[in-house]
């Protein structure tokens, strides 16, 4: 196992800087008076008790993920959707997150969370509330969707409930499709316990009987390819239901014994393992990153078990049996009564085709100012962005003006250069044809590709290649800081002069999520705004010092001290008897130094609206602390995504690819841009924060300990994801 030192988030806080000011770093201790207690209880702003633990607070969040699977105001089949989603988060945490933890544990690594725990007693807490989650997830499945989905006519059968007609389709099924692709291992001195990757659904058999070869081992494992579709559409029944189904697990079990010819089945259980998947290049001992990663993705399925599903077929003695073969523990061991993956369950949505029982198709909405000869594709984009700047609220606006800056950017013969940042793409991306386009059309094409995206890592090495093969300049980022900025800088001759065009988002360069997260993206050719982009840019391709930047903020070099700024001068407004408000959303929040910030900020009488998806380590509503602080959490239709911020004192608003996490201002490449056009200002404003606030249908309020509630039930039902879907919010 390699153990990658920068995988450990930092257990020291910031605030373990100067004592005399309470822990707080120097230049950061706000001016005025406090009260005794108010004094008191800054400077024991790092108390490890003023922290919510970030891995608990992380399956908090697929706690309410589950719970829109159980909302009867949500469609059927999106119900069955959010199953399915809090069960791939899950797997994600236990691949990156526990596998984390359990490495510290290996290694005796002593490093302790902020809230002052170490990684074994963050793992036993985990343990506990991730088999919760997972009895709460069947239980949800067996009680709710499936009787609700099968009085809707969508049956899910398993084998007693088949058929004649029906089982013998599936024997044929059987014969046809599955079993030439079966590989059964049975175990001897001579096939020892075969290698099984990740997340990939097994089973175990117990046989009894001798083989042609007089062999009896009484154990055979059947790994099951990905190839296969998990979930099968049957034939009408006698009883006139057509849309009857069965999971290929349910199929491999029934006919197991056409594996094992001569040989009784004792016993036959599913079960999955979830390995590590996190990846480890020593980027400063490498010379070719891109290769070195190809080396690593291979890795990913070869990782150490960090989690064994059974199935409820498998004896006690079958469990152990695995638990050794995987050196796990009976912690680590999750008995399911059901499929050992629910994720596939996804499959179902698409096959039931029953649009009754989903959302209703949304249809983008396009600007007025955009509409028309903007969109031509003959540079008229251009045009309209050399007048006016434009925002975008997805997926509410549609995400089409943004392509279509691209693809006019690529044909347009006034365009000299393009540069873009390449985060997530997805497959076959029109984002990345369209560079393509250009850099053959014998335009300067730069593509920043960031090649270690998560799981994206072998997407993003097959689109850099093609971009290279094209003639586009193609870099890596920075060592040993992922390039998170979404930004797009077009460089335009017009007449005697060049102009420059910049598209600046919260979200990736992704034409799916631009239809599922709620994102902002801004167009310009705003002097001060293009400059500070084409200064990042020459900062991501080039060498030199950090460069100075008018408008944008930028991590990891001023964004951190530029948030605490301004809640410093909001803590000034407010001791100086001035209203003094902040209203953020991100996705996460975790990092000390500015929940620290936000601590003092509530002291002071800052009234404080935060809007965090996810992951929030900081305790609002704490007595002489956090009484001015109100944190909640939205899940709804649309992925909550845009991370926008707004502070009373300088009326600004900033968006950002940028969560407040320490990943985000120290060991990412992120900006944050100001929104300065007024009308825009106000609409994404109400849009974004003020409507937020005020939602009572999708909103969670976070407690002091940790938990969440919904919004009170006696308010008026408001859900903003409706409103702006129905245009009621301009």
């Amino acid at each position: 196992m390699i153990v990658d030192p920068d995988h450990f988030e930092r257990a020291g806080s910031a605030f373990e800087h100067d004592p005399a000011h309470g822990g707080i770093p120097p230049g950061q201790v706000p001016s005025g008076l406090y009260s005794a207690v108010h004094r008191a209880a800054r400077e024991d702003l790092a108390n490890p008790q003023h922290f919510l633990n970030r891995e608990l607070s992380r399956l908090a969040f697929n706690t309410r993920v589950l719970a829109q699977a159980r909302d009867p105001n949500v469609p059927l089949l999106e119900r069955l959707r959010f199953l399915t989603i809090s069960c791939s988060n899950l797997d994600e945490f236990f691949e990156i997150r526990v596998s984390r933890l359990q490495q510290q544990v290996v290694y005796g690594l002593a490093a302790k969370s902020p809230d002052d725990r170490s990684a074994s007693e963050i793992l036993d807490l985990v343990a506990a509330e991730a088999h919760k989650l997972v009895a709460d997830q069947y239980r949800v499945l067996d009680d709710e969707l499936l009787p609700q989905l099968e009085a809707a006519g969508i049956r899910l059968l398993r084998e007693a409930a088949w058929t004649d007609a029906q089982e013998l389709w599936l024997q044929e099924y059987f014969n046809s499709d599955v079993l030439p692709v079966l590989t059964p291992i049975g175990l001897d001195p001579v096939h020892p316990f075969p290698h099984v990757q990740n997340k990939n659904f097994v089973l175990i058999v117990s046989l009894d009987g001798a083989d042609a070869f007089g062999r009896r081992s009484g154990i055979a494992v059947v790994q099951v390819p990905r190839s296969l579709p998990r979930v099968l559409r049957l034939p009408p029944g006698a009883d006139g239901y057509t849309r009857d189904f069965a999971l290929l697990s349910t199929v491999v079990q029934a006919f197991i014994g056409d594996l094992f010819p001569g040989m009784t089945i004792v016993g036959c259980a599913p079960f999955r393992i979830t390995r590590d998947s996190d990846l480890f290049v020593a980027e400063e001992e490498t010379d070719d990153l891109l290769e070195a990663l190809k080396g690593e993705l291979n890795r990913r399925n070869d990782g150490d078990a960090v989690r064994l599903e059974v199935g409820e077929q498998c004896t006690a003695e079958m469990a152990r049996f695995l638990l050794a073969q995987f050196e796990l523990t009976e912690a680590e061991l999750y008995r399911v009564p059901g499929p050992v993956n629910l994720h596939r369950l996804a499959a179902l949505i698409d096959l039931a085709d029953r649009p009754d029982l989903r959302w209703p198709q949304m249809v983008p909405r396009i600007p007025a100012v955009l509409a028309g000869k903007a969109m031509d594709g003959k540079g008229g984009i251009f045009r309209v962005l050399r007048d006016t700047p434009v925002v975008l609220h997805h997926p509410y606006d549609s995400a089409a003006p943004v392509l279509e800056f691209v693809r006019q950017a690529a044909t347009d013969p006034e365009v000299l250069a393009i540069k873009m940042t390449l985060y997530r793409t997805g497959p076959s991306s029109p984002f990345v044809r369209a560079l393509i386009d250009a850099a053959r059309a014998g335009k300067d094409v730069t593509a920043v590709v960031e090649l270690r995206a998560r799981f994206d890592e072998a997407a993003n090495i097959d689109l850099a290649t093609e971009l290279q093969v094209a003639g586009a300049n193609v870099v890596y980022g920075v060592v040993g800081h992922k390039t998170h900025a979404k930004m797009t800088l077009v460089v335009r001759r017009e007449g005697t002069k060049l102009r420059s065009f910049v598209h600046l988002g919260t979200g990736n360069y992704h034409p799916v999520t631009a239809r599922l997260y709620t994102d902002i993206s801004l167009l310009t050719s705003e002097l001060s705004v293009t400059t500070d982009v084409h200064a990042v840019f020459s900062m991501l391709t080039g060498l030199g010092g950090v460069r100075s930047l008018k408008r944008l903020l930028h991590s990891p070099f001023t964004l951190q001290s530029e948030l605490i700024a301004r809640i410093d001068a909001e803590i000034d407004a407010a001791n100086a008897g001035q209203p003094a408000k902040i209203i953020a959303k991100m996705n996460a929040l975790t990092e000390p130094a500015i929940i620290g910030a936000l601590y003092r900020a509530s002291l002071a009488g800052v009234h404080i609206e935060l809007i965090v998806r996810g992951i929030c380590c900081l305790r609002p509503g704490l007595a002489g602390l956090s009484e001015n602080i109100t944190v909640r959490a939205m899940v709804g239709r649309f992925l909550e995504h845009a991370r926008c911020w707004w502070f009373a004192t300088s009326g600004e608003l900033f968006c950002s690819s940028a969560d407040w996490m320490e990943r985000n201002l120290h060991r990412r490449v992120e900006i944050a841009f100001p929104i300065d056009d007024a009308e825009s200002k106000r609409r994404i404003r109400a849009q974004c924060l003020d409507g937020a606030v005020a939602d009572t249908s999708c909103s969670w309020l976070l407690q002091g300990d940790g938990s969440y509630v919904r919004s009170a039930a006696e308010l008026p039902a408001f859900s903003l994801q409706d409103a702006l879907l129905r245009g009621e919010i301009a």
